[in-house]
C-alpha cells in the first residue's frame, strides 16, 4: 500500500439497519433515541452517512455554512455485544451494539458526519482471543469487531497501543495491510488480506527495515456536505478532512517481545508538526487529531504516554478525539486530574481552545464534536462559537439503557456464539475448591493463584526490561474481590475439577490492569496497616458477641500469600497499629529495605486510600489484565493444587482469649471448607443470621 498518506475515501453504505424502540435480549423495553428527520430520511434508516463523496461536487458560494459533526467511538476492545464472557452473562452497561444506536440517532440529528474510531479496537474480550490465538482468522475473513465497523460506514480509524498485542503479522493481516519488517515476507510477496473498508492512521510508529511509516500516517477524506448558501438556499459541497494517527510511545515497552527491531516511535509532537503542514499543502480544509492518549501538562518528551495535551499547541489542530484514559471527556463533574489542568475546560470540551473529545471505554458513550463550518470562497474553517461537544451516553437518565441495534448481534452470531462455547473448555484443573468464603480468616485458596500470576508476570518483565531493579524481591498482593458484600452468592467459588476460562473472572473480578510499584518496608507496613482495617477493634474483656468484619471494602483487603512473607495482625490493637513480626524470608523486614510488589491500576494510583500509593512509586505501568495473565498462567501450570497454589498463608491473627465470642458472616453450609482449609478455630455459631441473604454467622477462636 501507499505510505504517502494522500488517499481519498468515500464513505459507505450501512447494511444494518437501525429499528428505534425494539426489546433488548434481556427483555426489557428499552428508550430508544429521538430521531429527527434530516438529509437520510428513508424507509429503513441506515447506519452509514447518506452523504456522497467526490471532488466533482458543485461549487459552494463564499459565505455559506454547514455543520459537521465528528463521532467518536474510542477503546471498544472487541465489546461488539452487551456480553460478559467471563461471567456468561449479558451486560447492557456495555457493546457496540447499543453504540451504533446512538450512531444512528446522530446521523439523525446532523445531515452532516463522520465516525471515526479512537483504537484499542481489536483486543480486549475473549472474543479477540478467540479470533487471533484460538482459531486463527484466515487471510479472507473479516475480524468480528472490524465487520460490524464495516457495516456501520466507519470513515476513518486510529491504532491505539492494544493493536499491537497479537504481534505485527496478525495486526497486519487483519487491517489488511502489508508491512514492511524484519521477519515478514516483503509486501509484494504478502497476501492482500480483508480488513476495515476504511482508512486506518499512524503517523509515530515507523518500520526499522525502511524508515517509513507502518501505516499510512494521515488520510484526507473528500465529505459531500449539505450546506446553507449565503441567500438561505440548500448547496452541497465538498470538505476535506484530514485525519492524522498517534499511539502511545510506550508500545515498545508493553509489547517489547513483538516490536523490539523491528520498528520504533517517534514523539507524537515532531510527527504532528511534520504531517499537518503536509496535509494542508494537499488540501485539507480541516485536520483532525486521533490520539490514542490521554492529557499530562508535564514537560514535553517524545516518549510520553499521554501527548494529547502537548498536540493541542500544534498548529493547524482542528479537534482532537483522544482515548486510551478510559474516561469521560467533557464533564463538568470529572475530579480526574488530567481533565483539571490548565487549559482544560471540562465544560466545554477544549483543550488549550481545540475541541476535544473522549468517549469513555467499551461502547459506554459516544463522542460528539458538532464543528460549525465556513466557506471563505477557497476553503472550510471552523467557527468556534458554533462548536459543540458533548460525550453521549448508552445509558439514559432513568439508568436504563438505549436499545440494540439487532442486526449487530446477527452479523457476528457464529463468532459469538464460538466464543462462548471457547471459555467454558477448560484451560487446567484444580484438586481443591478455590473460595473466599473464609478469606477473611486466613484461607488464601483464592487469592493465592492470583498472586502467583501477578509475580510471575512482573518478574519476568523486570528480568527482561528493568535491570536496574533486578536485585529487588518481587512480591505480589491481591484480595477477596467477592467477601459476601452482596450476601450468600457474592464469594468466589470454583468448584474441584476443570477450570475454564471463564472462572477467571471468579478468581479475579474487576478488569484491573497490572502494574508494579517499587515500595520499602517502610511502605509495606502501612499498607498492611491499612488493608487491616477490614477488621474491628476486639475487647477481650467483652463477654458479648463482637462482630470482627468492618465495613472496610474486601477489595481493599490486600494480602500477601508467599512463604517468603509473613506477619501477624492483632485485633485488639487501634487502627495503625496491627502489623506485628513483619518479616521476610524470617527476618524482620527493614523500613529502607525496597521491594517490588505487584498490584492493579486502582491501587498503584491510588484506589482505596493508602498511604503512598499515589502513582508516584509505579515502575511498571502494564497494558495487559490482571485477569489475562491470570489465564495465561492457569494454562502454563496446568494443575492447580491446594499444596502449590493455595496453602501459603503469609498472615494470621495474633492469639488472644476472649472473654465473649468473636463472630463474623459467610455463606451458608460451608463449614467443611474452613475445615479444608486447615482453619480448626472456626465453628458454626448460626446456621441463619437472620439476615436474609442466605448467609450464616460463624466464631473463630482467636486463641488458637
Amino acid at each position: 500500500m501507499s505510505l504517502t498518506g494522500n488517499i481519498r475515501v468515500t464513505p459507505r453504505q450501512s447494511a444494518l439497519p437501525i429499528l428505534p424502540g425494539t426489546t433488548s435480549r434481556a427483555g426489557k423495553v428499552m428508550s430508544a433515541p429521538s430521531f429527527k428527520l434530516g438529509a437520510c430520511a428513508a424507509a429503513v434508516l441506515l447506519l452509514a452517512g447518506c452523504g456522497s463523496s467526490g471532488s466533482n461536487a458543485p461549487s459552494v458560494p463564499t459565505g455559506s455554512t454547514a455543520t459537521l459533526a465528528l463521532l467518536e467511538t474510542t477503546d471498544l476492545h472487541t465489546n461488539v455485544m452487551s456480553y460478559d464472557y467471563f461471567k456468561l452473562t449479558e451486560d447492557a452497561s456495555l457493546g457496540f451494539e447499543r453504540t451504533a444506536t446512538l450512531i444512528a440517532a446522530a446521523r439523525q440529528e446532523f445531515p452532516n458526519t463522520l465516525l471515526i474510531d479512537n483504537g484499542d479496537t481489536i483486543q480486549g474480550t475473549a472474543l479477540s482471543d478467540y479470533q487471533a490465538t484460538v482459531k486463527p482468522l484466515a487471510c479472507s475473513e473479516t475480524l468480528a469487531m472490524y465487520k460490524v465497523m464495516n457495516a456501520t460506514g466507519y470513515d476513518g480509524g486510529g491504532i491505539g497501543n492494544h493493536e499491537f498485542n497479537y504481534g505485527l503479522p496478525f495486526l497486519s493481516q487483519v487491517t489488511g495491510n502489508r508491512f514492511s519488517i524484519t521477519g515478514m515476507a516483503e509486501p509484494a510477496d504478502q497476501p492482500v488480506c480483508k480488513g476495515p473498508n476504511f482508512p486506518l492512521v499512524l503517523a509515530n510508529v515507523h518500520s526499522v527495515k525502511t524508515g517509513q511509516p507502518l501505516f499510512q500516517p494521515y488520510a484526507i477524506i473528500d465529505k459531500t456536505v449539505t450546506a446553507t448558501g449565503p441567500d438561505g438556499s440548500a448547496v452541497t459541497g465538498v470538505v476535506k478532512v484530514g485525519i492524522i494517527g498517534f499511539t502511545p510511545p510506550a508500545i515498545m515497552s508493553w509489547d517489547k517481545r513483538w516490536l523490539d527491531g523491528k520498528v520504533y516511535t517517534t514523539g507524537v509532537k515532531e510527527a504532528a508538526e511534520k504531517y499537518i503542514p503536509e496535509m494542508r499543502a494537499k488540501g485539507a480544509d480541516l485536520v483532525v487529531v486521533i490520539s490514542h492518549g490521554g492529557l499530562d501538562n508535564s514537560a514535553y518528551s517524545p516518549t510520553m504516554e499521554n501527548g494529547s495535551y502537548h498536540l493541542s499547541s500544534v498548529a493547524g489542530v482542528d479537534a482532537m478525539l483522544i482515548g486510551h484514559s478510559h474516561q469521560i471527556f467533557p464533564n463538568a463533574t470529572s475530579t480526574v486530574a488530567q481533565f483539571n489542568l490548565p487549559g482544560v475546560d471540562k465544560v466545554a470540551g477544549t483543550v488549550n481552545g481545540v475541541p476535544t473529545v473522549m468517549a469513555n471505554y467499551w461502547g459506554k458513550h459516544l463522542g460528539v464534536i458538532k464543528l460549525g463550518l465556513a466557506y471563505d470562497g477557497s476553503k472550510w474553517t471552523v467557527d468556534k462559537t458554533k462548536t459543540v461537544v458533548q460525550a453521549r451516553s448508552a445509558q439514559n437518565a432513568d439508568k436504563t439503557y438505549v436499545a440494540v441495534t439487532p442486526s449487530v448481534a446477527a452479523a457476528i452470531a457464529a463468532e459469538h456464539q464460538a466464543t462462548i462455547d471457547y471459555v467454558k473448555t477448560p484451560i487446567g484443573s484444580t484438586d481443591f475448591e478455590m473460595s473466599s468464603y473464609f478469606a477473611d480468616v486466613g484461607d488464601p485458596g483464592a487469592i493465592e493463584l492470583v498472586n502467583q500470576a501477578q509475580a510471575d508476570y512482573v518478574a519476568r518483565y523486570v528480568a527482561a526490561n528493568l535491570p536496574q531493579y533486578a536485585s529487588l524481591p518481587v512480591l505480589s498482593v491481591s484480595a477477596p474481590f467477592k467477601s459476601g458484600f452482596a450476601g450468600g452468592s457474592d464469594y468466589t467459588d470454583v468448584a474441584q475439577g476443570n477450570v475454564a476460562i471463564n472462572n477467571a473472572a471468579d478468581l479475579y473480578l474487576y478488569p484491573n490492569t497490572i502494574y508494579a510499584v517499587k515500595v520499602t518496608g517502610a511502605d509495606l507496613r502501612n499498607w498492611l496497616e491499612t488493608a487491616a482495617k477490614r477488621f474491628n477493634r476486639i475487647d477481650p474483656t467483652k463477654t458479648t458477641p463482637q462482630e470482627l468484619v468492618s465495613s472496610f471494602p474486601g477489595y481493599n483487603f490486600d494480602m500477601f500469600t508467599s512463604p517468603d512473607i509473613s506477619y501477624e495482625i492483632d485485633v485488639t490493637q487501634a487502627v495503625g497499629s496491627r502489623i506485628v513480626n513483619l518479616k521476610y524470608k524470617g527476618a524482620a523486614i527493614d523500613p529502607a529495605k525496597e521491594f517490588i510488589v505487584a498490584t492493579n491500576n486502582y491501587r498503584a494510583s491510588g484506589g482505596g486510600g493508602f498511604p503512598g500509593l499515589d502513582g508516584s512509586k509505579t515502575i511498571y505501568a502494564s497494558p495487559d489484565a490482571n485477569r489475562d495473565v491470570l489465564i495465561a498462567y492457569i494454562k502454563t501450570i496446568k494443575t492447580v493444587t491446594r499444596a502449590a497454589n493455595g496453602s501459603d498463608r503469609s498472615w494470621r491473627f495474633v492469639k488472644v482469649a476472649t472473654a465473649g465470642p468473636v463472630v463474623f458472616h459467610s455463606a451458608q453450609g460451608k463449614l467443611a471448607l474452613a475445615t479444608a482449609a486447615g482453619l480448626t478455630n472456626v465453628t458454626l455459631a448460626q446456621a441463619d443470621d437472620g439476615s436474609g441473604k442466605n448467609l450464616a454467622l460463624y466464631a473463630i477462636d482467636l486463641s488458637k
